[in-house]
């Protein structure tokens, strides 16, 4: 492994968590949403994860055939999708909303923000975690290039 190999890890890491920075904000922005395009209240959103190699996939298929079948060559993260959180949303007594039914009531985003404040906190420290990775790769970096002094 090349360092060159830990900072395309720590990149693609720093991608994922700004993308679930993004969704956590329109979670957080729509809170209140009773309104869609799509009809209904604002669904919350989630990001899903998955395991990728960050390099291309010749040089995968090369490391594969390098190192063997059992050996796995490096992954970063990536996005694999966004979903819908299915959970319905609470619904609230308010006749003069001009979003309720025929008897009063407004159903509401099933958006929590406690909860989404908390998912907030764990993708900027995951965020924060590999900025200080690639500030230690930096780091090696520097120190290999002083023994060569």
């Amino acid at each position: 492994m090349d360092m060159t190999d830990s900072l395309a890890v720590s990149v693609s890491a720093l991608d994922a968590h700004r993308h679930r920075l993004n969704v956590i904000a329109s979670n957080l922005a729509n809170a209140q949403s009773t309104r869609t395009d799509g009809g209904g209240p604002y669904r919350r959103r989630d990001v899903v994860f998955q395991a990728a190699p960050v390099s291309s996939s010749f040089q995968h298929a090369f490391k594969q055939a390098v190192t063997g079948p059992g050996r796995h060559a490096l992954d970063g993260v990536k996005v694999a999708r966004v979903i819908e959180d299915r959970k319905p949303g609470q619904t609230v007594y308010d006749p003069r909303h001009p979003d309720a039914d025929k008897k009063g009531f407004v159903t509401m985003p099933n958006v929590n923000v406690m909860e989404e404040m908390v998912n907030m906190i764990g993708a900027s420290r995951a965020y924060e975690a590999n900025v200080q990775a690639i500030n230690a790769t930096r780091t090696m970096w520097n120190r290999a290039l002083e023994i060569g002094r």
